[in-house]
């Protein structure tokens, strides 16, 4: 067992919040993306997306999973949709709050961890001392990037 999986196993037990699905980016309309994407054989959003963050649903709609990566706001998957859902003219980022949460964050339990400041463009985590990180979503672009690294799925999704 790597010790990803030790810190994610022991933290599952902890974590109860529920599963948010996080929708592409670029999107106005949600009942517009669930009726079109519902129709639409190609899925090319999925195909574009360079970080293969964009899955499809058991319905047939895309959602975004961070397991791997990030989103970069490329525009690839608002370019690639046909049904012109996602659209780069909207600039409607993800609608997601990250936090941090503390009984699993390494940092929080005085490990030193500094994995989800390490890919943060943004800036956004903040540590306060050695091992208080915090989520400024003043800051947060909701890209995903820190969910990865993070070796004991101490990063929360709320959906907004």
């Amino acid at each position: 067992m790597q010790r990803r999986e030790v810190f994610t196993s022991l933290a599952s037990r902890f974590r109860k919040d529920k599963e948010v699905t996080l929708r592409p980016p670029y999107y106005e309309n949600i009942s517009l993306f669930d009726k079109e994407c519902l129709t639409c054989k190609e899925k090319t959003c999925v195909t574009f997306c360079e970080e293969e963050i964009i899955c499809i649903d058991e319905k047939g709609r895309p959602y975004l999973e961070f397991k791997n990566s990030g989103c970069t706001y490329c525009d690839s998957c608002a370019s690639a949709c046909s049904k012109e859902v996602l659209n780069f003219l909207n600039k409607k980022q993800i609608d997601a709050q990250f936090s941090i949460d503390t009984k699993t964050c390494l940092s929080w339990n005085e490990t030193i961890c500094s994995s989800c400041l390490d890919v943060c463009d943004q800036r956004a985590i903040k540590f306060f001392g050695m091992f208080r990180p915090i989520v400024d979503m003043s800051l947060c672009n909701s890209c995903g990037f820190c969910i990865a690294p993070c070796p004991s799925d101490a990063i929360a999704i709320k959906g907004v």
